[in-house]
């Protein structure tokens, strides 16, 4: 008889473990806040990488209806100094090492791929006891597995750590210009067919272009704790902080549409771990929370959601052996990626960049 699974979330990890059972004929049950998969956009570009996500993918038995959706180009980076100084400029080679698909249509591509019914939406849950969710309804529910796909501040992971995310130091504001090669050709032309970083000490630009045509923008600043959300965020404030920059980097605030949306960039511990605790566990930022600097953490939400199905069905009526085997090799893996992401950060940032992001690069490719 199969165990009782519940993940909490439904998230690129959750539904990736719920598709990777299901593929295994193994039946659960994600509970998710929102509403509908509708409630909210899921913005943002994402590289997959072919060690990892596409891995998943892969396990999940969705290559081919990954392919299609494939970002033609979006593999393209740029790095401009403050000045606007192109210091790097890398076409879109086609490789299919790192493409970049858009993250509403990947978590779209796993929400058909599931049974219907598999998702109970509009479930908040106030509370965890045991393998117990409590939920807003009043109504609760016991499984003999609960997974934690819950995102940064899960509360399944109260049940096996103390650990809470840190704020990092940099802090995020994020804005979008739309149709951007008609109404926004300057900052279009700035960005690219792919990724920009425009990078300087302490702050920067993050872009990418859009599948819809349109530029989605990080604007970065190291900060004090709390100042992201304390500020009343206008463009005013942020052109303020980019005074001797370049005015074609400048525009990527002054034309944004839309609200500016702030965001602290915070952390789990680099080496977070638990000891085992019968019947939970943890995946993707629940587990193992880092800044986005090594472009893995939707990569490795996935990687974990896969493993862990391919864990429960290698090792079936024993969840401990299974929950024990993916642990054992979540730990390390996810430790690496948060060390780098956290190097990542500082180098990105420190007093010679963009400099150290092109030495990183320059070091990769003689290492090849």
């Amino acid at each position: 008889m199969n165990p009782t699974i519940a993940i909490v979330g439904a998230g690129l990890g959750g539904l990736t473990l719920a598709r990777v059972l299901h593929v295994h004929g193994i039946p659960s049950t994600i509970y998710e806040l929102d509403a509908s998969p509708s409630a909210r956009t899921q913005g943002g570009m994402l590289d997959i990488h072919d060690y990892n996500g596409q891995v998943a993918i892969k396990a999940a038995g969705l290559f081919e209806q990954f392919q299609g959706i494939i970002h033609p180009g979006g593999e393209a980076m740029r790095i401009l100094d403050r000045h606007g100084v192109v210091r790097a400029d890398e076409t879109d080679e086609g490789d299919g090492g790192r493409p970049e698909v858009d993250r509403g249509q990947l978590r779209q591509m796993l929400l058909d791929s599931l049974p219907a019914g598999a998702i109970r939406w509009g479930s908040k849950v106030t509370g965890v006891q045991g393998r117990t969710l409590e939920f807003a309804d009043g109504t609760t529910v016991t499984a003999d597995l609960l997974v934690g796909a819950d995102g940064a501040w899960s509360r399944v992971r109260s049940l096996v750590s103390e650990a809470a995310p840190a704020y990092t130091g940099m802090s995020f504001v994020e804005v979008d210009l739309f149709e951007a090669d008609v109404r926004h050709p300057g900052p279009a032309a700035t960005v690219g067919q792919g990724m920009l970083f425009a990078l300087g000490p302490g702050r920067g630009f993050l872009a990418h272009r859009e599948t819809d045509g349109s530029l989605h923008v990080y604007v970065a600043l190291r900060k004090p704790a709390g100042w992201v959300t304390s500020v009343p965020m206008t463009k005013e404030l942020l052109v303020a902080e980019f005074r001797d920059w370049a005015p074609s980097l400048q525009a990527l605030i002054t034309e944004a549409d839309g609200p500016l949306v702030p965001r602290a960039i915070n952390a789990l511990p680099v080496e977070h771990r638990w000891n085992r605790v019968a019947g939970v566990t943890l995946l993707g930022d629940a587990a193992h929370l880092m800044s986005p600097f090594a472009g893995e953490g939707a990569n490795l939400a996935m990687l974990d959601g896969a493993r862990l199905g391919e864990a429960l069905a290698a090792h079936p009526g024993d969840v401990e052996k299974a929950l024990s085997l993916y642990e054992a090799e979540l730990f390390p893996r996810s430790a690496e990626a948060a060390a780098e992401a956290a190097r990542n950060l500082v180098l990105c940032f420190d007093d010679n960049a963009p400099q150290s992001l092109l030495d990183q690069f320059a070091a990769y490719e003689e290492a090849r």
